[in-house]
């Protein structure tokens, strides 16, 4: 069983930049994938980018160079850290665990969710 705790969003102008960390706590967190994913209102979840339990990488085309993920096993935890934002980015934020990939079915532990917002 694994928990994850999304953090960081909020309220940022256009061009602006955030950064999201997901905490997780339970057994072998090195060994999972993690993804994260978005959601606006109205909008199918959407995937934002994943790295693999050794740390490979990889982006949905909308982020494509202006977000960046990384992860810190010893901190257990996961980073998204968001560039150039634009309104179009505003959504639910959502990390993930599981055995990874683009689709939201190839996990199987979800946090809460965190906002971001992007005024223009």
């Amino acid at each position: 069983q694994v928990q994850l705790v999304e953090s960081g969003g909020g309220l940022v102008q256009a061009g602006g930049s955030l950064r999201l960390s997901c905490a997780a706590s339970g057994r072998a967190f090195m060994r999972y994938g993690m993804g994260w994913f978005r959601q606006a209102p109205g909008k199918d979840r959407e995937f934002v980018g994943r790295i693999t339990w050794n740390s490979m990488i990889y982006y949905g085309e909308s982020v494509k160079g202006r977000f960046t993920i990384s992860r810190d096993n010893a901190k257990n935890t996961v980073y998204l850290q968001m560039n150039s934002l634009k309104p179009e980015d505003t959504a639910v934020y959502y990390c993930a665990a599981g055995e990874g990939g683009s689709s939201w079915s190839r996990y199987d532990y979800w946090g809460q969710g965190t906002q971001v917002t992007v005024s223009s």
